[in-house]
């Protein structure tokens, strides 16, 4: 009879049950089908990767959330060039990024396509001293900690990269914001998503740094 010390050390004459034939293109097919599951798709090959990251793989085709007003983030983002921590300003100094105060809106849009229907809308809200009941897209369970601000400051402020390209580091978790017009979830933003970027960059793999 084995020890205890054997069995746990793998040490002692221990018999060695052979393979079936068969577990060898097993193998084969589960290594092609990971292979596959795994590797970037060709859309998230586009979007720009900030150097000193390693992007987590994985796709996801959100829903469409229905918003109060259609905000065109391509607009803002791709053809005006306006930061995402400038709408977004508490993304680099607390856990949420927090959605941009109608005053904020309005501070633009007081002399800027005040002819469009949307700013009109926007308008209306502000004169009612009221907000839009903006929907959350990327929403994670409410046992997971996540902060923005640990992300931006590993990922543009200690690794000195440019805030101004920051809708790289922003386009991990969300995607090509650029590209869209209301936000749609392009990321899972499931537990193994977050499990592989942290492996991949060095991030903590204690369990309580995430579940709180």
């Amino acid at each position: 009879m084995l020890s205890k010390k054997q069995i746990e050390t793998g040490h002692g004459n221990v018999p060695q049950i052979p393979a079936p034939f068969y577990t060898g293109w097993i193998k084969a097919v589960v290594a092609a089908a990971m292979i596959a599951f795994l590797a970037p798709s060709p859309g998230y090959a586009e979007l720009p990767v900030p150097p000193n990251v390693t992007p987590p793989v994985g796709e996801h085709v959100g829903e469409d959330v229905p918003q109060p007003i259609e905000f065109p983030h391509d607009t803002h983002v791709k053809v005006n060039k306006i930061n995402c921590m400038y709408c977004h300003t508490y993304a680099r100094r607390s856990k949420v990024a927090g959605i941009p105060p109608t005053s904020k809106c309005m501070g633009c849009h007081k002399m800027i396509a005040t002819d469009k229907e949307r700013i009109q809308k926007l308008t209306e809200y502000w004169e009612n001293k009221e907000s839009p009941r903006w929907l959350k897209v990327h929403d994670v369970p409410d046992y997971v900690h996540f902060s923005h601000e640990r992300h931006i400051k590993k990922f543009v402020i200690d690794a000195d990269f440019p805030v101004e390209d920051v809708e790289q580091v922003c386009g991990l978790c969300h995607g090509e914001i650029k590209q869209m017009t209301v936000a749609k979830k392009a990321k899972s933003l499931t537990m193994g998503f977050c499990r592989r970027c942290h492996e991949a960059n060095d991030g903590p793999g204690d369990c309580w740094k995430c579940h709180k």
